[in-house]
């Protein structure tokens, strides 16, 4: 709908019906100036959108707070035109910090490890896991109790030998022992293609 404006009206006039909540003269008001509002927010924002959002704003500062405009220290032109290009510098400057903390999400995203083991590096695991418990039993029984209480219970092979009530001496041999039988056990087997020379 367009709004028909007396070109007689003057700003303190217009502002005396805003204070006085006359719905009419905000929408004169808007007829006047609203593209000048829109035009300042294009120039700095680069956004129509952003300009539309900013001339709302501004309109609705007006409406709500006419007390701000004062008519003898300039025109309500120079005012509103001054307030839609601060509202538009206000978003360019809200626009980039938003810009600028997605890129650090960005960042802090990228920098947090995975932690957690990958599909080929879960396998190998199982694997290693099978191979050590197949090689720990086809370890003598006094070796494997040793190793067990040294590495799984988390003893000394002194507290081992305790528990197992056999001398201190004994209980280090059997662990070196075994080992030695562990390291041999699971060491990788050579490469068919490197003994062929291949």
């Amino acid at each position: 709908m367009v709004v028909p404006v007396d070109p007689t009206l003057t700003d303190a006039e217009l502002h005396r019906r805003l204070v006085y909540g006359d719905e009419t003269a905000l929408a004169e008001v808007y007829a006047v100036y609203g593209g000048l509002v829109r035009r300042v927010a294009v120039r700095v924002t680069r956004s129509p959108a952003a300009a539309e959002d900013v001339a709302q704003e501004v309109f609705a500062q007006l409406w709500s707070r006419p007390y701000a405009f004062d008519a003898r220290r300039g025109s309500l032109r120079t005012w509103l035109s001054m307030l839609a290009h601060r509202r538009a510098v206000d978003w360019v400057r809200s626009e980039a910090r938003h810009r600028k903390d997605a890129r650090a999400d960005d960042s802090a995203l990228h920098a947090i490890a995975d932690t957690g083991p990958g599909p080929d590096e879960t396998v190998v695991d199982r694997e290693r896991s099978l191979l050590l418990h197949t090689a720990l039993a086809e370890l003598p029984q006094p070796q494997r109790e040793v190793v067990h209480l040294a590495y799984f219970a988390g003893r000394t092979y002194r507290q081992a030998a305790v528990e197992l009530g056999i001398p201190e001496g004994t209980a280090k041999t059997r662990l070196r022992s075994a080992l030695r039988k562990l390291a041999e056990s699971l060491a990788d087997p050579p490469d068919p293609a490197l003994e062929r020379g291949a």
